[in-house]
């Protein structure tokens, strides 16, 4: 062996934890590609201040599981979850993070101490993002099926995230951008006391909404109490027009006919097959029916029916089903459905960006993919075996340098 592989030799270990690192910083910048919209809905054309836009970032199903995470899970999908945050944020500098429920894997069975473990190990993931507004929508993996919901518990898991009522429900507004969440996993629930409490959070939302496109100025009686309106301006037609009401987040997908397809950019998969992909892909990293619901699960006819006669959304963002989606109804409202973020669910993860333009009332939407965890596996499993190669050949005699 020659001098200059010789001189060459204790170098090769660095250069390899070097290519390491860059690799790093490469795979944790996420790839994003605009959706075009489809031809039922309006593409943004031109901003006239976009300066003015409300860009947000859309997460769902990041299936934490606190005190209970794996050493796999600590030090190697948290340590990459939370790069993944931190390059999102400097790349694309969002004004809000959005979480679509499923925030955890299996909250429906712990406890309020165990629960805190969980937030300790969100708000470690979060990074920077700590320093945005956010706003976290109750799944049916933090809060459990019909047969266990319990409003006692939905209410004390409410109080750990901002802008949650007691049903798990919230209405903010930001930017001149109004936002309604709702809890849709009680509404799946027949006689439950909590889907009534959702049930009016609707009916409260929509008096609002008609109050104010009607131009009420006045709500409360002498005494400062809500005035009780009459029967007849509560329950009668609302004349809005689709489109016009607030931007509404739910973690079930609202119904739909069975055949619609998936509209989406860039050659994304059709509703029904994603599905499929996503309920076997859950098989393969120990999630398959340890969830209440299986990924087929929608907000029922009747509530969907309900929701958009009281609301009229401008445009719907839900989960629950990890794959991405872009959904027209027969009314023109356009349904996002925001993919898992996290390697438990997929090999694949991703997120969405949504920028809403305040006087257009348009929202563009953008996919962004994260790297395959399979992809980075394999770039670690070839690494050990050249740093161990490297370590072979400097213990074997006959492969030493001659000096």
């Amino acid at each position: 062996m020659d001098l200059f592989s010789c001189n060459w030799k204790p170098l090769l270990p660095l250069l390899l934890f070097a290519f390491l690192f860059v690799y790093e910083a490469w795979v944790s910048v996420p790839s994003c590609t605009v959706v075009p919209a489809s031809s039922q809905q309006n593409d943004v054309i031109a901003v006239k201040n976009p300066g003015e836009d409300l860009k947000v970032m859309m997460v769902a199903n990041l299936l934490l599981l606190g005190s209970k995470a794996s050493f796999f899970d600590q030090y190697f999908r948290d340590y990459y979850m939370s790069k993944f945050f931190r390059k999102s944020f400097h790349s694309l500098k969002p004004d809000m993070l959005l979480v679509l429920g499923d925030l955890s894997a299996k909250g429906f069975e712990l406890t309020k101490t165990k629960w805190v473990s969980i937030l300790h190990q969100f708000h470690g993931i979060l990074g920077p993002f700590l320093e945005l507004p956010f706003h976290v929508v109750l799944g049916d993996r933090d809060i459990g099926e019909c047969s266990k919901l319990d409003s006692r518990s939905v209410h004390w898991i409410s109080r750990s995230f901002p802008g949650l009522d007691s049903s798990g429900c919230g209405g903010f507004e930001i930017s001149n951008v109004s936002f309604v969440s709702l809890n849709s996993v009680a509404l799946l629930c027949g006689n439950n006391k909590l889907r009534f409490s959702v049930e009016r959070t609707i009916e409260t939302e929509s008096l609002d909404l008609r109050m104010e496109m009607e131009g009420a100025s006045k709500v409360m009686d002498d005494c400062g109490n809500l005035r009780e309106l009459p029967d007849s301006f509560r329950w009668r037609e609302n004349t809005m027009s689709s489109g016009s009401g607030p931007v509404l987040l739910v973690h079930f997908p609202l119904h739909r006919i069975a055949n619609d397809s998936c509209m989406g950019g860039n050659g994304f998969e059709k509703a029904t097959s994603s599905f499929l992909h996503a309920s076997n892909a859950l098989e393969h990293r120990g999630f398959a029916g340890s969830g209440p619901y299986d990924l087929l699960h929608t907000v029922p006819p009747n509530s969907t029916d309900y929701i958009f006669q009281a609301l009229r959304p401008r445009i719907i963002f839900s989960a629950h089903s990890y794959e991405f989606c872009d959904h027209t109804h027969s009314d023109g409202t356009r349904e996002v459905t925001v993919p898992a973020m996290t390697w438990k669910a997929r090999d694949d993860p991703g997120f969405v960006i949504a920028t809403f333009h305040g006087e257009e009332r348009a929202v563009s939407v953008s996919y962004c993919s994260l790297v395959r965890e399979s992809h980075v596996l394999i770039v670690y499993t070839c690494f050990l075996i050249l740093l161990l190669t490297m370590q072979l050949m400097a213990n074997t005699p006959q492969l030493r340098c001659f000096r």
